[in-house]
C-alpha cells in the first residue's frame, strides 16, 4: 500500500508534500534535485518581462522564521519555459504565474503551454505582499482575482491553483476563485512584516518590510485551512511554517489535500526526505492513507 499517495487536481502526487514557490530561485537543476522527494515542487513566480528584484539585504533569519522582501525577480516567461524543458517530470510541475492584468496572465499560461510537452499546473499569485500592483494588491480586489483566474482557465487545460493571503478576505474571496473556475486554493503566502536594526535605527530590508514566513505563521495559515475546508469544495493546499511532520498533519486534519513547504528548506534541502519518511511511519502504524486523514480535525 502505497500510504501517502495522493490526487490534486488530477495530478498523481507520491506525497502530500509540495515545494513551494520562490524557495529554490529559478533554478531548473534544484527542482530536480527537490522533485526527486517531493509530491510536486512550485516554480518561482515569473511574469511576462525579466525582473530584478531589490538589492539586497533582502532576506532575514530572525528566531521565528525568515523575512524577505527579494521582490519577484526572475528571468521572462518565454526563458523560463526554454529553461523547463529540462525538467525531469519526477514529479508534477506547477508554475507560479505574476502580473498585473487578466491579459497577462491569460499570455503567461499560452507562453508555458505552448512550451512544455508535459501535464503541469499554475499557481496564481494572488497574495506577494511586498510588490506594489501585483500579489497581494490584486487579491484585495475579489472581481479583479476572479477575472484573472477566469482569463487563466479559457486558455489552459492544466489545472489552476490560485494563492491567497490570511491578510485577505478569504473565505469571500476563495469562494469567488472557485466559482471563476479555480482548481484548488493555496493558503497562506508570506506576512508582511519588518525588522529594525538596533544600531543604525533604520528597518534592515531594503525594501524596508517584506513577507514573514516560517513558525510564526502556522497557527494563522492552519486556521485559514480549517475555516475554508467548511466553506469551499475544491481542494486546500496548506502553506506557512510547516518544518515538522507534525505540522503536516495538522494542516491535513485541517483540510488540506496538500502542504507546501518554504523556509523549511532554507535550513535543509534534505526536510522532504525527512518528513516523508516520518510521514510513512504515522500511516503505516495507523494504517491509513494520508488521503483519509484530510479534514479529520471537522469529524
Amino acid at each position: 500500500m502505497n500510504y501517502l499517495q495522493t490526487e490534486l487536481c488530477g495530478l498523481k502526487l507520491k506525497n502530500p508534500l509540495i515545494l513551494a514557490s520562490g524557495v529554490m530561485g529559478s533554478s531548473v537543476h534544484s527542482l530536480n534535485l527537490i522533485a526527486q522527494d517531493a509530491g510536486a515542487v512550485v516554480t518561482k513566480s515569473v511574469g511576462i518581462e525579466a525582473r530584478e528584484g531589490y538589492r539586497n539585504p533582502t532576506v532575514i533569519n530572525w528566531k521565528c522564521g525568515l523575512i524577505n522582501a527579494v521582490g519577484l525577480a526572475s528571468p521572462a516567461a518565454k526563458d523560463f519555459a526554454e529553461q523547463l524543458k529540462d525538467y525531469t517530470n519526477e514529479s508534477p510541475l506547477v508554475i507560479s504565474l505574476y502580473g498585473y492584468t487578466p491579459e497577462e496572465f491569460r499570455k503567461l499560461v499560452e507562453i508555458f503551454d505552448s512550451a512544455l510537452p508535459f501535464h503541469h499546473a499554475y499557481e496564481i499569485n494572488l497574495s506577494c505582499p511586498h510588490v506594489s500592483g501585483a500579489g497581494y494588491e490584486l487579491g484585495k480586489d475579489v472581481g479583479l482575482s476572479a477575472d484573472i483566474v477566469e482569463a487563466a482557465k479559457s486558455s489552459t487545460e492544466n489545472p489552476v491553483f490560485a494563492k491567497i493571503s490570511a491578510m485577505h478576505d478569504y473565505i469571500n474571496l476563495a469562494k469567488a476563485l472557485e466559482k471563476a473556475g479555480a482548481d484548488a486554493i493555496t493558503i497562506s503566502n508570506t506576512l508582511r512584516g519588518m525588522k529594525i536594526n538596533i544600531i543604525s535605527r533604520k528597518p534592515v530590508l531594503s525594501n524596508i518590510s517584506g513577507g514573514v514566513s516560517g513558525p510564526a505563521i502556522k497557527p494563522i495559515a492552519l486556521k485559514c485551512v480549517y475555516d475554508l475546508y467548511k466553506e469551499v469544495e475544491i481542494p486546500i493546499i496548506g502553506c506557512g511554517g510547516i518544518t515538522s511532520f507534525e505540522d503536516v498533519l495538522e494542516f491535513i486534519f485541517a483540510g488540506a489535500t496538500a502542504v507546501q513547504i518554504g523556509s523549511a528548506v532554507y535550513y535543509s534541502r534534505r526536510v522532504f526526505y525527512s518528513l516523508k519518511e516520518s510521514l510513512i511511519a504515522y500511516t503505516r502504524a495507523h494504517d491509513c492513507s494520508i488521503s483519509e486523514l484530510v479534514g479529520a480535525a471537522h469529524d
